[in-house]
């Protein structure tokens, strides 16, 4: 199967920030209480932490802060579908060399698809055909 390509890339989420972008993507903009209420059952991070990463988030592009009065209402800078591209073009470059093949080979023989699943990735190629892939 081809190589994935890429565009410009932000850097790597790390796997500690990836919770608090889904809270984000789930719920759009939220003060940082209401980030930190949100994250999943067990978690074990100080408040202090989560505003911490969220400083980070922002530095790296991920996340944009918007003053509101003496605190900030944080919201994702990159969309759910990109951050998800980026991060399987990272892992299929880095552990497969670029195949994607492999990668779709495995979930499919090893994570039992759904009928829905399936047919979801039968429309993909389709489409992608469509459009004059191989």
């Amino acid at each position: 199967m081809a190589k994935t390509t890429s565009g410009p890339k932000l850097p790597r989420l790390s796997p500690t920030e990836w919770p608090l972008m889904r809270v984000l993507w789930d719920h759009g903009p939220l003060a940082l209480g209401d980030l930190y209420a949100k994250l999943p059952k067990g978690n074990a991070w100080a408040y202090d932490t989560v505003k911490t990463l969220m400083r980070r988030l922002a530095a790296k592009g991920w996340v944009k802060p918007q003053r509101v009065g003496n605190s900030f209402l944080y919201s994702s800078a990159v969309p759910r579908a990109k951050a998800l591209r980026q991060a399987v073009s990272e892992f299929s470059d880095r552990v497969l060399g670029g195949l994607v093949s492999p990668f779709v080979a495995y979930y499919v023989e090893s994570k039992g698809l759904s009928p829905e699943d399936l047919a979801q990735l039968e429309q993909i190629v389709a489409q992608h055909r469509g459009r004059g892939g191989p």
